[in-house]
C-alpha cells in the first residue's frame, strides 16, 4: 500500500501582508502596466521637445502654483500613509479606521486643487501638440488619482462595517498604502515635465 505524504497546514495564517499576499502581486502588475503608460507618454513628450527648439510653441508658461500645491499635499500624505501601513500590520482596527479617513481626505484634497490645475496650464488640449501633451500627462495622472481615491473611500467605508475586522481587509489596507506610494512617485516626474521643463529649456 502506497502512503502519500501529508502536511497539516491548519496552523498557517489565513492572510499576509506585502509580497506574502497574492493581491500585492496583482497590485504590482497593475503598477507595471500603468507605469508603462506613463513612461510612453513622458517619452512622447520628450521626443517632441527635441524636435522643436521652442517646444512651448509660443504658448505661455504654465502657472506652477496649483501643481506645486498638489505636489506638497502628495508628499505630506506619505507620512500618515506609512503610519497606516504599520497599524494595518498590527491589525489595530481603531487607528486603521482613523488612518483611512485621513487618507481619504488627503486623497480628495489634491483632486480639488487639480480642478484649478487644468486652466493653470494656460493652454487648451487642442491648441497644438504641446498643449495636447500637457493635457495627456495631467489627464493620465488625474485618472490615476481618481481611481485610487475611489478605492480608498470604498475601503474606508468597509473598515467601519463588521467586514473590516478581518485579516484580509488589513491586507487590503496595506496594498492600498503600497499603491498610494506609486501614485505619489509617478507624479514627481510628470510635475517636472509639465512645469519645470519649459523653464529649464
Amino acid at each position: 500500500m502506497n502512503q502519500r505524504p501529508a502536511m497539516d497546514i491548519s496552523g498557517l495564517p489565513t492572510f499576509g501582508h506585502g509580497p506574502r499576499s497574492p493581491t500585492w502581486w496583482g497590485t504590482l502588475g497593475f503598477m507595471a502596466l500603468e507605469g508603462t503608460g506613463f513612461a510612453l507618454a513622458a517619452g512622447a513628450h520628450l521626443y517632441l521637445a527635441t524636435l522643436w527648439p521652442n517646444w512651448r510653441l509660443s504658448a505661455p508658461q504654465p502657472n506652477h502654483w496649483p501643481g506645486t500645491i498638489v505636489t506638497l499635499l502628495l508628499i505630506v500624505s506619505l507620512v500618515p500613509n506609512h503610519m497606516l501601513n504599520r497599524y494595518a500590520k498590527e491589525c489595530a482596527i481603531g487607528p486603521v479606521r482613523i488612518g483611512m479617513v485621513v487618507m481619504s481626505l488627503l486623497g480628495v484634497a489634491p483632486l480639488i486643487v487639480r480642478w484649478f490645475e487644468f486652466p493653470a496650464l494656460n493652454i487648451y488640449w487642442d491648441t497644438n501638440a504641446y498643449g495636447s501633451m500637457l493635457w495627456v500627462l495631467l489627464g493620465l495622472h488625474t485618472t490615476h488619482l481618481i481611481t485610487d481615491v475611489g478605492d480608498t473611500i470604498v475601503l474606508t467605508v468597509l473598515m467601519f462595517t463588521h467586514h473590516g475586522y478581518s485579516g484580509r481587509r488589513f491586507g487590503d489596507v496595506g496594498d492600498n498604502v503600497f499603491y498610494w506610494d506609486f501614485v505619489v512617485l509617478t507624479w514627481i516626474p510628470i510635475y517636472l515635465l509639465i512645469y519645470w521643463l519649459p523653464r529649464w529649456g
